[in-house]
């Protein structure tokens, strides 16, 4: 695959340095600042050079000093074990991450990657606690059933498998919850408002997997970052939002459709004026040497808000009337404004249009708002086998049910704590003390009740259950986090180390699948970070439960 990404960029390459013209310098007279396509092959070709790895890197960054993947490289290229070596390596990961704000596809993969292991995780923690606890919990279920045989109705909630397969575990978790602590009831009611915001879930969810297919947010994106006109020429001529058409009139400008371009942003004038728009109308007129119009609507881009192009355009163009004075006095408005900018500007400078002036761009944040509005078609995805617009409904009657059912089942059976036997308050007159049942109730408190060889016999069975339950607890400690609490009842804790174990696992798992651009792009630091924090919740689980069990738990 890479060696096919090599001879693409080679022939794609080719033409453009063999005739003898500086890519770098033509791509800035089109407007393109940041070329993608020939970093990624820079960074191939430095693979295969380790020795000018990272003089070649450096050549990539020029071309495209806002792209995350190429900072990551560089990063490996520059570590090593001495401290300057990580210090730099450690700089290089940071501006890599920082470059995600000026990368729309970078961010939105990442936040992809991260809402998705969110929800994945969190699905697949309580499906796990529903697993374990039916195990745990059906014989006391059962015994309810035998003792009281009306809650035989209570099976009537697994007609929830027939809407889908979430709300049927939401029904089993009702089942459950019965059986569970007060503190721990708090995983249902969670998954209860994870249900009533089901809809919501399952739209951004079909949104981060249909959007990178959307051709004209690609082109979008392509003309905003600087890194394409002609994929938007194509797309949007027959656009019809603000955004698109705004994209649109950029590329023309950036392509010489001067006219077109004159005309698309002074219709966008009419129905909502904006500072953007006036100063890239300004520079079509720029470019069509009409200085005066030029000046006139710089000027009423600054009067609706101080844009640091706007001033350093009317310099620029004051200049070249042979104002000096005024030129340097908006040259300095614009340092002002933002001095970092306008030493962005005088690094491409050029007496190309595209160069000469600055045109405006939607900035990422204006992109993902774009983006969040696009209209997406919603999945199911599977898990849901009614209309999404009753689940909310469905949600809020499970809180009810489960709150009415907890309210009113006060009769409910139980395990001894000692010895496991299955109890309930028909069995008993009362529910003794530490849920113990009579005979290891009088083995531990009423000890004048029996004599010694009964309560021998009756210790030597609580120590043999105690021990099974303790070498199972340390056989779970070494498997999944938290499983070991679920496993003894512990449920709300054990769901917050399983959750977040899954959580680190998923993201180390689907970042290498949410990438922006070819297979080695992907968000080093990211997968990086996950399994470091995996591996940290693993073990800090496993002494927990360790600490726990060497003090008597259970």
């Amino acid at each position: 695959m890479k060696k096919f990404l090599v001879i693409f960029f080679l022939i794609l390459f080719i033409p453009i340095l063999s005739s003898g013209t500086d890519l770098y310098e033509e791509q800035l007279d089109k407007g393109i600042e940041n070329s993608d396509a020939y970093s990624y092959f820079l960074i191939e070709k430095s693979k295969a050079d380790p020795a000018k790895a990272e003089e070649i890197l450096l050549t990539a960054l020029r071309y495209s000093p806002a792209l995350p993947a190429v900072y990551f490289e560089l990063s490996k290229v520059s570590f090593s074990f001495s401290t300057e070596g990580m210090f730099q390596a450690f700089a290089y990961m940071i501006k890599g991450i920082e470059a995600y704000t000026k990368n729309f596809w970078w961010s939105f993969m990442a936040a992809g990657s991260l809402f998705m292991s969110f929800i994945i995780s969190f699905v697949v923690s309580v499906i796990i606690i529903v697993l374990v606890r039916l195990f745990k919990d059906l014989p006391l279920l059962s015994h309810d059933i035998m003792e009281q045989k009306t809650r035989v109705f209570l099976l009537l909630i697994l007609l929830s498998a027939l809407t889908g397969p979430l709300l049927f575990v939401g029904g089993l978790l009702i089942i459950l919850g019965l059986y569970m602590k007060k503190r721990d009831k708090a995983v249902v009611y969670l998954y209860i408002v994870f249900l009533l915001f089901l809809p919501l879930v399952l739209k951004t969810s079909s949104m981060f997997l249909s959007l990178p297919s959307s051709d004209v947010l690609k082109a979008v994106v392509l003309v905003n970052e600087s890194k394409d006109n002609r994929y938007a020429l194509s797309v949007l001529e027959n656009a019809k939002d603000d955004v698109a058409l705004f994209s649109y009139a950029l590329a023309l400008k950036r392509e010489g459709g001067y006219d077109e371009a004159i005309t698309i942003y002074s219709n966008l004038i009419s129905e909502k004026p904006d500072p953007k728009v006036y100063n890239n109308l300004a520079n079509c007129y720029f470019a069509k040497n009409d200085m005066e119009m030029a000046k006139q609507l710089y000027k009423k881009a600054i009067q609706m808000k101080s844009l640091v192009s706007a001033y350093y355009n009317l310099s620029q163009v004051s200049r070249v009337n042979l104002d000096l004075e005024k030129g340097e006095e908006y040259f300095l408005s614009a340092q002002r404004l933002d001095s970092g900018a306008v030493s962005g500007f005088q690094a491409i400078f050029g007496h190309n249009p595209n160069r000469f002036v600055i045109d405006e761009v939607l900035p990422t944040p204006d992109i993902w708002r774009y983006a969040l509005g696009t209209t997406t078609k919603v999945s199911h995805l599977g898990l849901s086998a009614i209309p999404l617009i009753f689940t909310p409904f469905i949600a809020i009657f499970f809180g009810i049910l489960f709150y009415m059912l907890d309210s009113r089942m006060k009769q409910r059976a139980y395990k001894c704590q000692k010895c496991g036997t299955i109890l309930c308050t028909k069995c008993e007159k009362k529910i003794l003390w530490g849920h113990m049942c009579p005979q290891c109730y009088k083995t531990l408190v009423n000890l004048h009740e029996l004599d010694a060889r009964g309560r021998i016999t009756r210790l030597q069975k609580v120590y043999e259950h105690q021990k099974r339950s303790r070498t199972m607890m340390n056989i779970l400690s070494f498997s999944l986090p938290g499983f070991p609490q679920i496993y003894a009842g512990d449920i709300l804790k054990g769901l917050l180390f399983l959750w977040a174990f899954l959580f680190f696992l998923f993201v180390f798992m689907i970042s290498s699948m949410f990438i922006a651009g070819v297979p080695y792009s992907s968000h080093t630091w990211l997968n990086w970070g996950s399994l470091a924090l995996l591996v940290l919740v693993y073990f800090v689980s496993n002494i927990v439960t360790k600490r726990r069990l060497a003090k008597g738990w259970l």
